[in-house]
């Protein structure tokens, strides 16, 4: 988001917003707006926990009444909080806040400051194709590790993908999983109510038909991502939603190079791939369209301008009923769902245009003719004959009539199969007739008695029983038991029986059995020992337990490797409710030292220093020195750097300047004496004793034979 719409998000969110500033479950600290969707908005918050930004997502107030709905939210997003893939914004939390008296369903997602793609299309689009494809590799590269976990997105589009701001790195992550479901290849979705999910302008041709689907809407909504990267335009356009979907069914997304005349004949096959209205001739998924991508980008990379082989092998194949006229128009187009397309828009179908009517490209003959009740299959439905009596007397005379029925008008009279009439004469046989129908009802009665009602028994209500006192029960009552699958309950204690099938009271057969399910107590489930194994490894055993993965903290262990567990909190074996949410503590590797370079100081303080941070300290050698004090430190290694702990650090330290042995010199001639001096290192200094005569012999030197001084210590010679 730009700074300027950040203010202008700020200042809106505040005002009367009675969530700005309250404490969410006692943690998080609601800021301004800065986004409101169709489910839910989107605010800074401080988690006063940790002491981070977030972002928490709340459900719009009245949504999170629906216990159903809210319970989807709530599981969708645990799927979310699965993914953990640089390139998705990453959950951190759920939960439900009550302190007002509303019930507040809330989700804690990571912060990502700086702007959506939408902003980059409005700045940027129609942008290069190597532009496009770099923004668009990560959010196929996000949406194919959900592919893998099993999540499909089904709400892609440029205002879900945040591109962070330069100081934040500008990494893209995908937004918004709230609306995604763990799904399996083949399951449908449809939202509560049979609201589509999804934003039309992004909405795969089989959400619209059949509400109906996978990893493949996902995919068609990137190649559009891709062609509006490309173009500057969405592919399909309308006055309202609906005919913006109808598009979407019924023509195909144009080649973006007819926009953009230099774009090369592979890319126009990527999005055309992508975006076929047969999703079997789409990519099956995220990760298989991310190969695509890649070959693309190497083409890009290289500079062709064109390449038919790659083109041709990345097009759909096409089918014979793929067929389309000049308009783009498929001549044997998927039924068209208008009425649940209305509840996208406050348009009536029945005022769009869209809805069926009645011409032959839309439906069949039997569609347009339902067929009468008393009628040949095909045959229209009619008015009610009205007949006047001088008709009907004419009706039982003749040998055979035509009916005519009245038609609505505007339409030609329908014919019906004629109809023979004869004059009824008077039977003997009637009574014998009427006695046979009576005998006929008694036992059509007495069968409906016996099948409808006489055969029947009541399922005794056996509910709290252990099994052995149930079937007790229910063979005194003349029927079998059959044990059922076992399940969990909160309420009633192991072994004891928490439902039968049929139910207390139900109509089951004389003779018949009756189904037990027997209560496995509480579901709980351990926390595992999660020791040693990496964050992936970690989260999928949590997933298969049935638990929840919350967040990762590090720290530093000098023996678990880096990257993995070193333990969980709760610790492992604790018992846990189904959904409880388990914390992950990883390793971050051994703790770094910074070594200090202690030369010219005491070897004592800097044997202090070390040790007090687990390092060992090694003398390799003693040296005489002029410059650095006994005891000091001489030369290190290493100076500086980073060790961990029990490395070494050697010394070499002073042992002060050497010292040497003033010679005798006594008596010795001065030239003599000076010579010997000045070879052991020594300066000379000469001086006339208080008796001095002039004989040029040393008398006496200072200091005096024997001691010991340091080299290049001064000698002083008394002459005589």
């Amino acid at each position: 988001m730009e700074p300027s719409e950040h203010a202008r998000a700020t200042a809106s969110g505040a005002a009367g917003d009675p969530l700005v500033g309250r404490l969410l479950d006692g943690r998080y600290r609601i800021g301004a707006r800065v986004a409101r969707g169709g489910m839910a908005s989107v605010y800074e918050a401080t988690d006063t926990r940790l002491d981070r930004l977030v972002a928490v997502k709340v459900m719009h107030p009245g949504l999170g009444d629906d216990q159903e709905f809210a319970q989807r939210f709530v599981r969708e997003a645990r799927a979310a909080a699965r993914l953990n893939h640089p390139h998705v914004v990453g959950v951190y939390d759920q939960g439900d806040d009550d302190s007002d008296g509303t019930d507040t369903v809330f989700l804690v997602m990571e912060y990502v400051p700086g702007h959506t793609l939408r902003d980059v299309v409005r700045k940027e689009a129609p942008m290069s194709p190597a532009r496009a494809l770099a923004l668009l590799e990560p959010v196929v590269s996000a949406l194919a590790a959900a592919h893998r976990a099993g999540l499909v997105h089904r709400d892609v589009k440029p205002e879900n993908v945040l591109i962070a701001d330069e100081a934040h790195g500008g990494r893209v992550k995908v937004a918004d999983f709230g609306l995604a479901k763990a799904v399996s290849a083949d399951t449908q979705h449809t939202a509560t109510g049979g609201v589509l999910i999804g934003t039309v302008s992004y909405l795969a041709p089989e959400l619209v038909v059949d509400g109906r689907s996978d990893a493949r809407a996902d995919v068609y909504a990137a190649g559009v991502v891709l062609y509006e990267l490309l173009t500057g335009k969405k592919p399909h356009e309308g006055e309202s939603p609906i005919q913006v979907a109808y598009r979407h069914v019924h023509h195909d997304v144009p080649m973006p190079s007819l926009l953009e005349p230099g774009i090369p004949d592979y890319v126009d096959a990527l999005v055309a791939r992508a975006t076929s209205r047969d999703r079997g001739q789409r990519p099956a998924d995220a990760t298989v369209l991310l190969h695509h991508l890649h070959r693309v980008e190497q083409a890009l990379r290289e500079g062709l301008a064109s390449d038919p082989e790659l083109a041709a092998d990345l097009l759909p194949r096409r089918t014979p009923s793929d067929a389309t006229g000049d308009t783009g128009e498929a001549t044997t187009p998927e039924p068209f769902d208008a009425s649940a397309l209305a509840l996208l828009t406050e348009v009536d179908p029945r005022d769009s245009g869209l809805v069926d009517d009645g011409s032959p490209d839309r439906t069949t003959a039997l569609e347009r003719h339902p067929a009468r009740p008393d009628g040949p299959v095909g045959a229209p439905m009619t008015e009610p004959m009205r007949t006047t009596p001088a008709v009907a007397a004419a009706a039982t005379t003749a040998t055979a009539a035509t009916v005519v029925r009245p038609e609505p008008p505007g339409r030609a009279p329908t014919r019906v199969a004629p109809v023979a009439t004869t004059a009824r004469r008077r039977s003997v046989k009637g009574p014998v007739a009427l006695l046979l129908s009576v005998l006929l009802l008694g036992g059509v009665a007495a069968g409906a008695w016996w099948f409808g009602w006489e055969r029947w028994t009541t399922t005794p209500a056996v509910l709290g029983l252990d099994e052995a006192a149930a079937t007790a029960e229910l063979e005194d009552a003349g029927l079998e038991a059959e044990a059922g699958e076992p399940a969990y309950s909160e309420n009633v204690a192991a072994g004891l029986v928490i439902a039968t099938d049929p139910g207390p009271g139900g109509r089951v057969l004389d003779g018949g059995s009756v189904t037990l399910v027997l209560s496995l107590g509480p579901e709980r489930y351990d926390v595992p020992d999660l020791a040693g194994q990496t964050e992936d490894q970690a989260q999928d055993a949590l997933a298969a337990t049935n638990l929840a993965f919350g967040e990762s903290r590090g720290r530093w262990s000098e023996t678990v490797p880096e990257g993995q567990v070193i333990r969980t909190s709760p610790k492992a074996g604790t018992t846990l409710k189904p959904g409880a949410t388990v914390d992950l503590v990883l390793s971050r590797g051994r703790k770094p030292i910074e070594v200090k370079d202690f030369t010219g100081q005491s070897l004592d303080a800097a044997r202090a220093a070390l040790e007090k941070r687990r390092l060992q300290v090694s003398v390799v050698g003693e040296q005489y020195s002029d410059t650095v004090a006994e005891g000091d430190v001489i030369s290190q290694d290493p100076t500086s750097g980073t060790l961990f702990r029990g490395d070494t650090v050697s010394f070499v330290v002073s042992l002060g300047p050497e010292l040497v042995e003033v010679p005798r010199v006594r008596a010795m001639g001065v030239e003599a004496a000076t010579e010997l001096l000045e070879g052991l290192g020594f300066q000379v200094e000469t001086e006339q004793s208080d008796t001095y005569l002039g004989l040029g012999f040393v008398s006496s030197s200072d200091p005096d034979q024997g001691e010991e001084v340091p080299k290049g210590s001064t000698i002083t010679l008394f002459l005589v």
